[in-house]
């Protein structure tokens, strides 16, 4: 079971890598299954929703990026712990990823963000 774990974490890495770091929507396309269920209430459902995203993020914020800090596999599920930033200066989101997949290829995506405020009540940070 742990080389199916360690494969999908590898599949989930290299397409979220490709799609939203070096934002090539053709390269992390082949990581997806022959469906793809969107739950981000601000991306449309399916392949078309998922190209239009990449391609937003290429036209519009092309020096967003993503620093992946963990990653948690649990049978057909791979959880990624995240900061976004739209570019240098920006204090960024946390994110929660939560991707399914079955034989190897991601086929649901959710996630959770929430902006890094620039004051905290304690002083622990979100990552």
């Amino acid at each position: 079971m742990s080389d199916t774990l360690e494969a999908n974490k590898r599949a989930v890495l290299e397409s979220y890598d490709l799609a939203l770091n070096k934002k090539d929507a053709d390269a992390a396309f082949k990581y997806l299954g022959p469906t793809y269920t969107q739950h981000n209430p601000t991306v449309a459902d399916g392949f078309d929703g998922w190209r239009a995203m990449v391609a937003w993020l290429k036209r519009d914020r092309p020096n967003f990026k993503v620093e992946v800090k963990r990653v948690i596999a649990e049978g057909d599920f791979v959880v990624l712990h995240v900061h976004m930033m739209v570019d240098a200066d920006d204090r960024g989101r946390a994110g929660v990823e939560i991707f399914r997949l079955e034989h190897g290829k991601i086929v649901e995506h959710w996630d959770i963000l929430q902006p890094i405020p620039e004051t905290t009540a304690n002083s622990n940070t979100m990552f």
